[in-house]
């Protein structure tokens, strides 16, 4: 199985910033929908924001403003730009891709083909 990783995850306070990484192998990395997901504790795992492979981005509401969602095709890695963060995004945040169906933050997490192991952000008061 391919598997995704990323990086950047840890504490901050809120009104901070984060920038997580993920890896993608860049045998898929051109033909992927790409996107984040995350999981509070105690709540399901909800889409953050996508971006398709023609570079077409959506985000959740919670996030619009906020977040960014970026990938650099030099090196096969997909970013995700966290800006005046919140306790309620303490989360563990997954990447993921897919190479089938819409490119949006609505796909289910357990039918993506390539994920991520997950990092976790903890957002202080």
């Amino acid at each position: 199985q391919v598997h995704m990783m990323e990086s950047g995850g840890g504490s901050v306070q809120a009104g901070g910033s984060l920038r997580l990484s993920c890896e993608v192998p860049k045998l898929i990395y051109g033909s992927l929908c790409m996107g984040w997901f995350r999981q509070a504790p105690g709540k399901e795992r909800e889409g953050v924001a996508s971006i398709s492979y023609d570079r077409i981005t959506t985000y959740a509401d919670p996030v619009k403003g906020r977040f960014t969602v970026s990938a650099d095709n030099a090196k096969n890695t997909l970013y995700l730009q966290m800006n005046s963060l919140k306790p309620e995004d303490t989360a563990t945040y997954y990447c993921a891709g897919t190479r089938y169906g819409p490119c949006h933050t609505g796909r289910n997490y357990d039918y993506m083909e390539y994920r991520g192991m997950g990092t976790l952000v903890t957002i202080s008061s």
